[in-house]
């Protein structure tokens, strides 16, 4: 869904840094062979992820979601050297499609898969974070970010997708939408949390940067 008219989203676009090549054949395999090729983060969100990791200069990046890969790839791209990233993804179906694009890149040996309930795995996982990025199931949102709150580092970044939801957001909330409640919830939660200071930005879909205060 385009917020801004579709000629000047064309401008935007043209005019920000071009997809790497890795990524593009990622996209068109992922559109050739997989369910729900729309889930892909897209080479102009893509790049917006790619260059916040490069300024956060992460250490240990979460991202709760992982699809095919095509966003882990991009925030591996402001990992250190000595930088990790742990990726959750539920669908079992996807992991060896998602290594495979991981090992082609130079991050391979950094990015660690986590397959299963994210609820469940992130308690699990002894480590402290610089930079999430959530992009899973709506309805968990809030589950997601009460999970990761106390693992954040001070001044990490917590980034959430999709959070307009194709405008939905401001749309009549119809009764069976858990979806959109959710994402009601949680835009809630952000804005009134005093452990962070955050800013909705209309990209895309939706992407929320929300820093950790202290």
């Amino acid at each position: 869904m385009h917020f801004i008219p579709e000629p000047l989203d064309n401008y935007i676009v043209a005019h920000s840094q071009a997809e790497p090549k890795l990524l593009q054949q990622l996209s068109r395999e992922t559109y050739q062979k997989i369910l729900q090729p729309r889930m892909l983060s897209g080479p102009y969100q893509g790049r917006v992820l790619s260059i916040l990791s490069k300024i956060i200069r992460p250490k240990t990046i979460l991202e709760i979601g992982t699809y095919t890969g095509y966003s882990a790839l991009c925030l591996a791209e402001g990992l250190p050297p000595n930088g990790n990233l742990h990726t959750i993804d539920i669908n079992e179906e996807l992991v060896d499609f998602q290594r495979s694009y991981f090992d082609k890149s130079q991050y391979g040996s950094q990015i660690h898969q986590h397959l299963g309930d994210a609820t469940q795995i992130i308690p699990q996982l002894d480590l402290k974070f610089d930079l999430v990025f959530i992009d899973a199931d709506k309805p968990n949102y809030p589950t997601y970010y009460n999970s990761i709150i106390n693992k954040m580092n001070p001044g990490g970044i917590i980034l959430s997708d999709n959070v307009l939801w194709s405008g939905k957001v401001i749309a009549p909330l119809k009764t069976d939408d858990l979806s959109t409640q959710a994402l009601l919830t949680y835009n809630q939660m952000l804005v009134e949390d005093p452990r962070i200071e955050t800013v909705l930005l209309p990209i895309r879909d939706g992407l929320t940067v929300s820093r950790v205060v202290g």
